[in-house]
């Protein structure tokens, strides 16, 4: 091959994308069977407000396995991850800050927890780069 990759590592990959999409495919129908059944039982409707519960403790639950699998080798740059999808999060505070009061119901609302989101997403931003500089001080040399 021209490419110079290992024409068995190559098959490995594919098989493995393979394998991956076949598992995408297995938990869209899963979901998909959820979802119906979940229909069936509220009668068609579902509150948003459950829905997005729900995928907000998913969210929780999946982050919390991958944060605490991460090795301390591989803790740097998760951080630099963390920090930039906290930087996101701050743009998106600062648009739901800045809506008018008068705008209609639940501005107000919007304001106050556009304002949370800042704060925390500030505050998760500063500390990771505490961290961060703490563990590359680690492997400075002394003297």
């Amino acid at each position: 091959m021209a490419t110079g990759i290992d024409p068995q590592l190559l098959e490995k990959i594919q098989a493995a994308t393979q394998a991956a999409k076949h598992a995408a495919d297995s938990a869209q129908a899963y979901a998909e069977q959820v979802a119906a059944a979940a229909s069936i039982a509220s009668g068609g409707v579902i509150d948003p407000f459950i829905f997005r519960l729900t995928i907000f403790g998913l969210a929780v639950i999946v982050g919390y396995y991958v944060v605490w699998a991460v090795t301390p080798a591989l803790h740097t740059p998760l951080m630099s991850v963390t920090n930039a999808i906290s930087s996101v999060i701050v743009v998106g505070a600062l648009l739901s800050t800045g809506t008018d009061p008068a705008s209609g119901t639940g501005a107000g609302a919007a304001r106050f927890f556009g304002f949370l989101a800042l704060a925390l997403a500030s505050v998760n931003i500063f500390g990771g780069f505490l961290v961060t500089e703490r563990m590359l001080s680690m492997f400075r040399k002394k003297g």
